[in-house]
Order: C-alpha cells, then sequence, then structure tokens
C-alpha cells in the first residue's frame, strides 16, 4: 500500500494546485497497482482483518474511480475530495488494527490546520479579542499535533535536515503566529497562516 499512498499524496497535491496532468498520472499509477493487489489482498495486507480488507479494497476502487473521472473531467475540487476520503479509509483500517506511525500523524495534522485558518481568518476579518484568544488555542493545538508527530518520528527519519526544517519551522511558527494574534498584529498573523498551510502540505507530500 506505500505506493498507492504515495501516488495519492501526489495526486492530492497535484489537485488541490490545478495540475490535472501530473494529478493523472499520480491516479493512473494508483490504479495500475491496485489491480495488482485486489487478487493477493490477504497476503498483501497481512496485518489486517480479510472483510475489513475487502471492504476497503472495493470502497477504495470506487473513490479512485470517481477521482479518476473527476480529473478527467477538470473537476480537480471533486477529485481531491475522493483522494481524501481514499485516503482518510486507509488511516481508518490502520486505526482499527491498532497500527499507528508518524504517515498517520501527519495525515491527522490537516484537520487542526483547518481549524487554524479558520480561526485566524476569522480573526483577520475582525480582530476582536475572542478571535484572537480562538487563533492562540487553535494554534496550540496545531502545535501540540506537530509535537507529536515529531515524537513519532523514526532516529533516521528525525535526523534528516528536511524533516528537521519543516517540523521545525512548523513549531516555531505555531508558535509565533499566536504570539501576533496577542499582539493584535492582523497582516503578521496572515502571514504565518500562510507559511504554516505552506509546512502542512509539505509535511503531508513527504510524511503523510
Amino acid at each position: 500500500m506505500a505506493p498507492i499512498m504515495a501516488n495519492l499524496r501526489s495526486a492530492a497535491g497535484y489537485a488541490r494546485t490545478g495540475n490535472i496532468a501530473l494529478a493523472q498520472m499520480e491516479t493512473d499509477e494508483a490504479v495500475a497497482i491496485w489491480k495488482r493487489l485486489e487478487p493477493n489482498a490477504s497476503g498483501s495486507l497481512p496485518a489486517y482483518a480479510p472483510a475489513a480488507v475487502s471492504d476497503f479494497l472495493d470502497r477504495g476502487h470506487e473513490r479512485l474511480t470517481a477521482a479518476t473521472r473527476a480529473l478527467d473531467s477538470g473537476d480537480n475540487i471533486a477529485a481531491g475530495r475522493e483522494l481524501l476520503a481514499l485516503r482518510q479509509s486507509f488511516h481508518d483500517l490502520r486505526r482499527h488494527a491498532g497500527l499507528y506511525d508518524l504517515g498517520d500523524c501527519v495525515f491527522e495534522i490537516s484537520p487542526a490546520m483547518e481549524k487554524l485558518r479558520v480561526a485566524a481568518t476569522r480573526y483577520g476579518e475582525q480582530p476582536a479579542a475572542a478571535n484572537a484568544e480562538d487563533t492562540v488555542a487553535a494554534a496550540s493545538t496545531f502545535r501540540d499535533r506537530l509535537q507529536r508527530c515529531n515524537e513519532w518520528a523514526s532516529p533516521e527519519i528525525a535526523e534528516k535536515s528536511e524533516f528537521r526544517r519543516l517540523i521545525d519551522g512548523a513549531i516555531a511558527s505555531s508558535g509565533e503566529i499566536a504570539h501576533a494574534a496577542m499582539a493584535g498584529d492582523g497582516p503578521l498573523v496572515h502571514r504565518y497562516l500562510i507559511e504554516l498551510q505552506s509546512y502542512a502540505q509539505l509535511l503531508d507530500f513527504r510524511y503523510g
């Protein structure tokens, strides 16, 4: 499944930026691997219950097909939804099997990032004290998630300069956006929000 998940991460990233052609290349590769995986599901995914694997493969095939069709029609937003749902189903499968690693942790960063985006955007539109507090709280939650992922990284990954740049940069900026909100600096909050979204996307692309 690792190659398929890598394809799906790449496809989602390309779909998000509107690069349909590259997203199609990634989904085509995922489809080809998926077809080889299905006849040997039990052997390929030995850690999971056979019934759960069968359901995952059936639903996953439907979502992958839907994503492919959406890309073919130029609907990158719909494709992104299907790709996210497929990735979510795989992480759900892993969780139900009692499995968890850095990839699962990084995947879970997205909801925390979305809550921070909503809070920071609301603060930018109306810099009231309550909105500043919401931004600080969301930034703290996001920072906690990042620190947890840092702890889940294997020694080999934790020592990589790329991982250190992304995770340390994101942790630092999550603190800075909170400070900016407390100081009432709307433009700085916006700047750090853009920076944090980039960090989150790159972490997901490389390690999700």
